[in-house]
């Protein structure tokens, strides 16, 4: 009776933690955290892009349906190098640096028309 008992209690152990595991599983899948710095916009696989933007912290959505698309909103530097000639023959190297970050209320349109890779 001993063993029975035991192997009983074992089973449920099993059941209880593969539970928890599963809930723990279900509750970070609908959990995203958006830094500092940056914003997100949620993509529904039912809706498309969602008309707002989300703003820093740690927010809900609903597992499997929704995707962030998270955004560097800083100013980030792009440097552009151009080797060109002269009157006289010589060589110059043209640098140039634009400092540049995407505007938060166009943050849609971005997503729609360029995609993730807009720089």
């Amino acid at each position: 009776m001993g063993s029975q008992a035991a192997v009983s209690f074992l089973t449920n152990v099993a059941r209880a933690a593969f539970g928890l595991g599963a809930a723990a599983t279900l509750l970070n899948s609908s959990l995203y955290t958006v830094d500092g710095g940056q914003r997100a916009v949620l993509f529904d696989h039912f809706m498309g892009i969602l008309d707002e933007t989300v703003g820093e912290g740690t927010h809900f959505l609903i597992p499997w349906v929704q995707k962030p698309y998270i955004f560097d909103i800083r100013t980030r530097p792009h440097t552009f190098s151009s080797i060109s000639g002269t009157k006289d023959l010589q060589m110059v190297n043209l640098t140039l640096r634009v400092l540049s970050r995407p505007d938060t209320a166009c943050l849609l349109v971005i997503v729609q028309n360029l995609g993730l890779e807009y720089d």
